[in-house]
């Protein structure tokens, strides 16, 4: 069995086999119905989605969507948190609500950050590179989670559908674990589903980006989502195998049935706790489920109720630690901070374990292996856009056409050019944030 944690350190070796464990489906299967996919999409490096096909059709139908994701202000931002990032800004241009949580109150209660560090590192590190990497604070909404009254009412609303039981079997909880870290998954749970308020436009089809170890934040969110529903709708066949749609009573009371029943037009029968409708073709049924889908979420809002759209999710793969193995917070010559001085980035990189092999004739000899090259992953995440390039260093490495010496020293160049540049957009987001009151008191 594989074991994912979302306060761990990831080192996931077959994602194939994790998927199938926590039903993960393939992202590559959606990839010709996306309009100018990211390289993260294209690379493979986005490799798993829950329910993004929602998603995708309101981006294909322009119609409303959200992107969300949150960053726990621990440490430096280096780029693994820049691939999140990259993802909620390619949403955000894509025309997705774009919200970007400081998870402030999950650092405090999980890794005893203090309020003040939360405040200082959330602002200095991550949301000034955010904002420079292109997040369009007009259009987006950035926030601490300490400071978000509606998010932790959410909170305290979703906080009703889950218990202690069901938290300590998700992520392992045991007795010594405080109480301010099970409150912090409830606060992740709201952080997820706020896109969705009526403050926000109401519910829409939303894509969480994340690593495959915050899975088990998604799959409690779907359930706390489902959970929160007045009516389950579904698709069912009858004796003779004609499709048809039943919507069933959940939490609602009766009126909020009948004025269901009354707005929808196909030919239905109606019982005491549940309205099944008929007279559907096959092959209209997935439309015909959306319509009847849409009219419930309504009557459910009108009722008092949330409508909540089950949370998609995106799954990157992992970057490897510059040292080889895990990239770790605790090892600084593991990561590359977006922060830190554009040469000792480079330095890293001349200094990173490479897939090459221990000298240069074998390398010529037998060809490198770029699959295991942290090098070469830097220059496929996040160095060089285009992917004939990025597939010929792959095809020079493995023929033995290409030294590490060689391939060091461009990945270097690109990298300290890439902080440098990056480091001057910081300036310029301190003031672009200083131009709006909502973000200003932060500086």
């Amino acid at each position: 069995m594989v074991e994912i944690d979302p306060w761990g350190v990831a080192d996931i070796k077959d994602y194939s086999r994790l998927f199938a464990e926590f039903g993960i489906s393939p992202f590559k299967e959606l990839l010709n119905r996306i309009e100018k996919p990211h390289l993260y999409m294209r690379r493979g490096i986005i490799v798993g989605h829950r329910g993004y096909e929602e998603v995708l059709r309101a981006m294909n139908e322009r119609s409303k969507f959200a992107v969300m994701s949150g960053f726990m202000p621990s440490g430096r931002i280096h780029l693994g948190g820049k691939m999140v990032m990259d993802e909620i800004i390619w949403h955000q241009r894509m025309g997705g609500d774009a919200f970007a949580c400081i998870a402030d109150m999950e650092s405090h209660s999980v890794r005893g950050t203090s309020w003040r560090e939360c405040k200082e590192i959330g602002l200095n590190e991550y949301i000034l590179s955010l904002v420079a990497l292109g997040f369009d604070v007009e259009k987006g909404y950035i926030y601490f989670q300490s400071g978000n009254k509606k998010l932790r009412d959410l909170a305290f609303e979703l906080g009703r559908e889950v218990n202690f039981s069901e938290i300590s079997a998700i992520y392992g909880f045991s007795g010594d674990v405080n109480i301010s870290h099970m409150i912090s998954v409830v606060m992740q749970n709201a952080d997820i589903l706020q896109p969705q308020l009526l403050e926000y436009g109401g519910p829409k089809p939303a894509v969480i980006p994340v690593g495959v170890d915050q899975d088990p934040h998604i799959r409690l969110t779907r359930d706390i989502a489902s959970r929160m529903r007045m009516f389950r709708v579904e698709k069912r066949l009858d004796k003779d195998q004609k499709p048809y749609i039943s919507i069933r009573e959940k939490q609602s009371g009766r009126k909020a049935l009948d004025e269901i029943a009354r707005r929808i037009e196909y030919p239905k029968k109606i019982y005491a706790m549940h309205i099944d409708v008929f007279g559907i073709d096959a092959p209209d049924i997935d439309k015909t489920m959306r319509e009847i889908e849409e009219i419930v979420r309504e009557v459910e809002i009108e009722y008092g109720g949330y409508g909540f759209f089950f949370p998609a999710a995106t799954y990157h793969r992992f970057m490897q630690g510059l040292t080889g193995g895990k990239m770790s917070s605790s090892i600084p010559e593991s990561y590359i901070a977006l922060t830190e001085p554009p040469e000792e980035a480079a330095r890293k990189v001349k200094q990173a374990k490479t897939g090459g092999r221990v000298t240069i004739e074998e390398q010529k000899k037998f060809g490198g292996s770029p699959a295991q090259c942290t090098v070469y992953e830097l220059m496929m995440f996040h160095l060089i856009e285009e992917d004939a390039y990025v597939k010929e260093i792959f095809e020079e490495c493995k023929n033995g056409r290409r030294m590490c010496n060689s391939c060091k020293s461009q990945a270097a160049e690109l990298m300290h050019s890439f902080i440098k540049t990056h480091q001057e957009e910081r300036e310029k987001a301190k003031e672009v944030l200083m131009e709006h009151e909502i973000y200003k008191k932060w500086l």
